[in-house]
């Protein structure tokens, strides 16, 4: 079996690196704190010191960091991935990151002789820990071909939707629904409360009709119990959509509600919402409507 390196595990990146462990990859490992990933050494990992040095010990080097910075210094730069690499070495990143950064890291890639996926994913920590995401990919066929058991590893919706960019174009897509979805049930909740409905019973009856969406099932219940420890962070909720943004001018596409939702994540982040689940987006909406009807 090929030997996977895999750079970033934290809430997302550990749980995918534990199932590609158990499916029998042998797996080198870095990470910004190596304490937090001591289990996964006991159980057959390898620690590397620099992202060169996971280059040069794997044939295929995953990525799943916090942002595009991030992801260009872990792979072009200096000590970086493609300083280790061999020809042939295939380097995916399965962070949320820039398109436009995706399609400049595969042509340096490709000036290298190695592959370039760009691979990000959907399903939240839950998914990573089920091995159930949802796994879009930009890059070349035969790159997607070779990276596709260990993707099923890890994932369960699997689809190259094209080139290089694709796949982070597709992400950003999602981030524009799925943000624009929280605000929306945070908004409903935070009404049918105010109206002095039980806000749990009309999640529950909205679930079975056209409003159901893994959103409400999920972040609705988390809203209502209040349990907001994250699952996906309110601050890399509001990076991925500050994304989607760059990208749609650049490619000029009107985003009218995603740049209203950014501007509202932005003030919960003012809150110190930011190290909160992105199911706090209900907080700033309660907050909101303690002021409405009140005298300027």
């Amino acid at each position: 079996m090929e030997r996977i390196g895999f750079i970033g595990l934290g809430a997302m990146g550990k749980p995918m690196a534990e199932n590609l462990l158990r499916a029998g990859y042998p797996l080198n490992v870095l990470t910004r704190t190596r304490t937090k990933v001591e289990d996964l050494l006991a159980a057959g990992a390898l620690w590397q010191d620099t992202p060169r040095q996971i280059g040069a010990a794997s044939d295929v080097v995953i990525t799943m960091l916090p942002d595009t910075p991030d992801v260009e210094r872990a792979v072009v730069g200096p000590e970086g991935i493609l300083e280790g690499a061999r020809p042939g070495t295939l380097i995916i990143d399965m962070s949320t990151i820039s398109p436009m950064a995706a399609r400049r890291m595969a042509a340096e890639a490709e000036a290298k002789s190695c592959d370039f996926l760009d691979a990000p994913v959907s399903g939240g920590d839950i998914g990573a820990r089920q091995g159930t995401l949802s796994i879009m990919a930009g890059g070349r066929e035969a790159a997607f071909a070779r990276a596709l058991p260990i993707f099923q590893a890890m994932g369960k919706t699997i689809l190259r939707i094209g080139d290089s960019g694709a796949g982070q174009t597709a992400k950003a897509a999602n981030q524009i629904i799925i943000s624009s979805t929280i605000e929306a049930v945070a908004e409903a909740l935070t009404f049918a409360a105010k109206a002095g409905v039980d806000p749990a019973k009309v999640r529950q009856a909205l679930l079975g009709g056209s409003a159901r969406s893994r959103i409400l099932e999920i972040h609705g219940a988390r809203m209502i119990e209040r349990t907001f420890q994250p699952g996906f962070r309110m601050g890399l909720n509001k990076k991925d959509l500050d994304i989607s943004l760059d990208a749609g001018r650049t490619y000029g596409a009107a985003l009218p509600v995603a740049t209203q939702v950014r501007e509202l994540m932005a003030e919960t982040l003012r809150d110190g919402q930011g190290e909160m689940d992105n199911s706090s987006f209900i907080l700033l909406i309660e907050k909101l409507s303690a002021q409405v009807g009140k005298p300027a």
